[in-house]
């Protein structure tokens, strides 16, 4: 499909049609592709199966509680850390631009990035991964680090171990042993969890889309929206209202009959392809129903989520600063760097100030999330932090930069239209 767009742009662009009549209905056809996008069915290059038989699902230990408020990486967690750094500096940031123009990751970008192992850290050792013990924080810093380079390639990356984490943290034997195998080899699924919905006052915790049961499982009916990757996702988890229940958690593999994608590009976060997931009675097993169907697990995804996102935020408002700080301290203006100047000096302090409180109120959400403690209070704090504090740093870099600020010659201006998604945007990541 995406070549008959290609050859109808290429024969958009001859003369020919001219003579013949026909150039206004092949600029009909072409605009009609590119605003609507190209229906297609969900990818289906993979057969999930069962390979090996669990007595009963393996999870990852809870983290140790020190009793000490203490957000100095270990150094385990600090040399994870440098190694998602420095791969966010040399891959990310230099092909963040022209993912943002093709609104589409580079190719091989994404296969490089599962090099790192990102998804085993999350998977419990007896079912592949390297993971011991449940460490949000340590999701935080990689989701943070990797943020550094670019914020939608990070979203493309980090998208795949949303799935595996669900699966690890709710899924149920049957479910672990068919999909978890996947996430651990050289070949990860692109994967996705699907919460948003293209409704006004969206509520993450009152889908629209439904579930109702049938003789042989489930049958979903509904849209799911900027989802990542969603044309070359293999996997899903979709949230639906499920009849008589409330919201509930679904596995939906996108080669399933009813699965159509719909490319949706957005004002921000290009490089993650995102787009629209059509769920027209879609057929499911019983055992596709994730956590038994609780509600409470949607109330864990969600939270968990929106701290990933406050992780996403910090890490690209960091990458605000440190652009900002050496350029109006070279960029001169009246024969002096413009940082002298005392409005200017204020905003980068006041940028610095924001961030910092931001990141630590993440952190410390993070922190009680691992040992098990209540952290509703600091999440809600987190995400607040990072809607508001976020968008201001980002919109005063593009403002510090000045003309610069608003060309894409300079990434600030794709990092501000990123940092809008923080607001928007639930599901995605899971920390």
């Amino acid at each position: 499909m995406g070549f008959g767009l290609a050859a109808l742009t290429r024969l958009a662009g001859t003369k020919a049609i001219d003579r013949i009549g026909l150039r206004k209905p092949v600029q009909n056809l072409v605009s009609a592709g590119t605003r609507n996008g190209f229906r297609a069915a969900g990818a289906a290059n993979r057969t999930f199966k069962s390979v090996q038989r669990l007595g009963k699902p393996a999870r990852l230990a809870p983290s140790h509680d020190t009793g000490l408020f203490d957000l100095t990486p270990s150094e385990e967690q600090q040399m994870i850390v440098d190694t998602v750094t420095d791969f966010a500096a040399e891959q990310l940031r230099p092909a963040a631009a022209e993912a943002d123009a093709k609104a589409a990751a580079p190719d091989g970008l994404l296969s490089r990035a599962t090099e790192l192992g990102v998804t085993l850290v999350g998977i419990p050792e007896e079912l592949g991964g390297i993971g011991t013990e449940r460490s949000v924080v340590t999701g935080a810093l990689v989701a943070e680090a990797m943020a550094h380079g670019d914020l939608s390639l990070a979203v493309s990356v980090l998208a795949p171990s949303a799935v595996s984490t669900a699966l690890v943290q709710w899924g149920d034997a049957e479910q672990q042993a068919t999909y978890l195998p996947s996430f651990v080899g050289e070949n990860v699924p692109a994967a996705a969890l699907a919460l948003q919905e293209r409704v006004a006052l969206f509520d993450p915790f009152k889908p629209t889309t439904k579930a109702r049961r049938t003789p042989k499982g489930y049958q979903l009916d509904g849209v799911k929206s900027l989802v990542p990757r969603a044309a070359q996702a293999e996997l899903f988890i979709v949230s639906a209202d499920l009849e008589g229940r409330g919201p509930a958690l679904f596995i939906v593999e996108s080669s399933t009959a009813g699965v159509s994608i719909e490319a949706e590009p957005a004002m921000g976060l290009r490089g993650a392809a995102t787009g629209s997931v059509h769920l027209d009675k879609v057929s499911l097993p019983a055992g596709a129903l994730l956590g038994d169907g609780k509600a409470e697990v949607v109330t864990e995804v969600v939270r968990l989520s929106r701290l990933g996102w406050a992780a996403l935020a910090a890490g690209t408002g960091k990458a605000v600063l440190d652009y900002v700080v050496p350029y109006v301290n070279e960029r001169q203006a009246f024969g002096e760097p413009v940082s002298h100047r005392q409005g200017v000096a204020f905003q980068v302090a006041d940028m610095a100030i924001e961030l910092e409180g931001l990141r630590l109120v993440m952190l410390r959400a993070a922190a009680r999330a691992e040992q098990g403690k209540p952290y509703a209070r600091e999440v809600a704090l987190a995400r607040k932090l990072a809607t508001d504090k976020g968008m201001q740093i980002g919109s005063v870099g593009v403002q510090l930069l000045g003309g610069h600020g608003f060309v894409k010659e300079h990434p600030v201006e794709r990092w501000y239209r990123d940092l809008r998604a923080i607001g928007v945007l639930e599901g995605v990541v899971l920390l």
